[in-house]
C-alpha cells in the first residue's frame, strides 16, 4: 500500500543575501539556522561568492531586477511570516530591497553585512549611505561592532558603546537594535547588548534616552571558526519572530542557542571552519 502523504505547514521566512560557495555563511547558513528554529525558509540571492573556510576570493552580484523578480516570486506564492536580509552587495540593490520590504507586515531583521572579519569595508560609501532607509524600516537591525561603528560614526569598543550605538540606531527609525560584542574586547564573555524603542521605533525625532536596553552574557568560546556566525544569528531570530515569539524573546533564545553553534562548529576545510546553526544543548 502506498503510505499517504503527511506534510507539515510550517510558518515562512525569507532570507535575501548572498551565496557562500563554501556553505559556511551567507544564504546557506540562513536556510539552516530557518530549518533548526522551526521555519521554512526561502531565499532571495543579491550576490554569488568565490570562498571558502580561508577567504572570499570573488564577489559577483546579481542585478537588482533580477533580486526583485525574486523576491516577487516567493510574496507572490508564500505568507511569510519574517525576513532577514543580509549581504545586499551594492547601492542598487539595497535600494531596491528597501522598496520590496518597507511597509510590509512580516517583521524585518536587517544584518549589515559591511564590514569582513579582517576589517575590510564590502561595501562602496554610496551602498553604505543607502542602507539608512532599510534600517529605519527595519523591526531589528543587527551590526557587530565594527558595523556599528560604521553606522554611527563612533568607535564601539565597549559594552557602554554599544548600548549607546543602539540607542542612536532606534533613533534613526528602527524598532530595536541588537549591538553584537563578539568584536569587542578578548575577556572571558561576550556581551550582546539589545535596545529597543519605546513606541517601536518612531520616526527619527525618538528621544535615544527613553529606549530601553538588555544586555546577554555568554562565555567567549576560544576558537575562530565563527564564520556564518552573523548569519545564522540574525536567521534564527527572523525564524522565531515568523513563528510569533515576542522580540526580546526571539533575540533571547536565538543568541542563547548561538553557543552551541559555535562550540560545535564545522570542521571542515583547511581554514578555521564555520559555526553549526543546527546544534542544539536544550530548550526550544
Amino acid at each position: 500500500m502506498t503510505p499517504a502523504r503527511d506534510p507539515v505547514s510550517p510558518p515562512v521566512a525569507l532570507a535575501i543575501a548572498g551565496s557562500d560557495a563554501g556553505g559556511g555563511a551567507g544564504i546557506q547558513a540562513d536556510l539552516k539556522a530557518m530549518t533548526a528554529h522551526g521555519v521554512f525558509g526561502a531565499s532571495v540571492v543579491t550576490a554569488t561568492t568565490a570562498q571558502n573556510t580561508r577567504g572570499v576570493r570573488d564577489v559577483h552580484a546579481v542585478p537588482s531586477a533580477h533580486v526583485a523578480s525574486q523576491c516577487d516570486a516567493v510574496f507572490d506564492d508564500f505568507d511569510v511570516g519574517a525576513v532577514k536580509t543580509g549581504m545586499l552587495a551594492t547601492a542598487e540593490t539595497v535600494e531596491t530591497v528597501t522598496g520590496v520590504v518597507e511597509g510590509g507586515e512580516a517583521p524585518l531583521v536587517v544584518d549589515p553585512v559591511m564590514v569582513a572579519a579582517s576589517g575590510d569595508r564590502l561595501l562602496s560609501p554610496d551602498a553604505e549611505a543607502a542602507y539608512e532607509e532599510l534600517i529605519g524600516a527595519a523591526t531589528l537591525v543587527t551590526p557587530n561592532a565594527d558595523e556599528a561603528e560604521v553606522l554611527v560614526d563612533a568607535p564601539v569598543e565597549t559594552p557602554t558603546d554599544a548600548e549607546r550605538a543602539g540607542r542612536e540606531l532606534v533613533a534613526t527609525g528602527a524598532d530595536a537594535a541588537l549591538v553584537k560584542g563578539g568584536h569587542i574586547g578578548d575577556g572571558a564573555r561576550v556581551t550582546d547588548t539589545l535596545v529597543i524603542g519605546p513606541d517601536g521605533g518612531g520616526d527619527g525625532t525618538v528621544d535615544p534616552d527613553s529606549t530601553t536596553a538588555r544586555r546577554f552574557e555568554n562565555p567567549r568560546v576560544a576558537t575562530d571558526a565563527t564564520h556564518g556566525s552573523g548569519c545564522a544569528l540574525s536567521s534564527a531570530i527572523a525564524a522565531r519572530l515568523a513563528r510569533g515569539e515576542p522580540l526580546t524573546t526571539a533575540v533571547a533564545d536565538a543568541v542563547d542557542r548561538m553557543g552551541a553553534a559555535i562550540r560545535r562548529g564545522y570542521d571542515v576545510g583547511t581554514g578555521p571552519g564555520a559555526v553549526n546553526p543546527t546544534a542544539f544543548d536544550g530548550g526550544s
